[in-house]
């Protein structure tokens, strides 16, 4: 999938939206959205996440989030109302790590993400009128090293078992993270700074301010 920079925004009559619809059972993306103050019921978009063959990372979250999103806006929320989805992928030589599928497989990412740094991209995409608007996150995060001892208690938490790539920055995990360059709250789940700009395109302004940034056209 080919996606180019939207140049124009969207084209909009004068509203006054203050409340949307999230289309996520993450209860990190609905603490990310109070953050920052946005009214919002949650909805769940259950839609096949697999990946493509041959699909680019960008390519693939920048559709699950839209499908997400355009599904949720046309089938669960009512008619006329903004719909924010988001999907996040850890991603480490074009290889994309989603949820783990049981407890080999969460222990096999730590010890690949042990050492390394890798990139955690989560696009976040509003659905409003039957148009979708998308923007993308892109963030650098290097691990330490992980021992299997470590990983091992790590996973018996139950924390990672139902995150991308195995792990949380916002909770445990964090102790692995050596360095990140880009956005927290985009390693989160819900990138702000591109969640703001894209409710601001449809009329939701947090602290009732514009956000300039690049989206996407699907």
């Amino acid at each position: 999938m080919r996606l180019q920079p939207a140049s124009e925004k969207m084209t909009l009559p004068h509203m006054n939206q203050d409340f949307i619809y999230l289309a996520s059972a993450s209860p990190r993306r609905a603490e990310l959205l109070r953050q920052i103050g946005v009214q919002f019921s949650t909805v769940v978009a259950d839609l096949d996440e697999t990946p493509l063959h041959d699909e680019a990372p960008r390519d693939y979250v920048i559709r699950v989030a839209s499908e997400k999103a355009r599904y949720a806006g046309q089938n669960l929320a009512p008619a006329g109302a903004i719909v924010l989805a988001a999907d996040t992928a850890v991603v480490l030589e074009r290889e994309v790590f989603g949820k783990p599928r049981d407890r080999q497989d969460g222990l096999l990412m730590l010890g690949r993400l042990s050492g390394r740094e890798h990139c955690v991209l989560t696009a976040v995409a509003v659905h409003f009128r039957d148009q979708i608007r998308v923007a993308l996150s892109e963030s650098r995060v290097e691990f330490r090293n992980i021992t299997t001892a470590e990983a091992e208690a790590y996973w018996n938490t139950g924390e990672p078992a139902d995150k991308a790539g195995a792990y949380a920055i916002q909770g445990l995990g964090a102790i692995f993270v050596k360095h990140l360059q880009g956005s927290y709250s985009g390693v989160m789940g819900l990138p702000l700074f591109e969640t703001a700009g894209l409710l601001a395109g449809v009329g939701v302004n947090a602290l009732g301010l514009a956000v300039e940034l690049a989206e996407y056209r699907v």
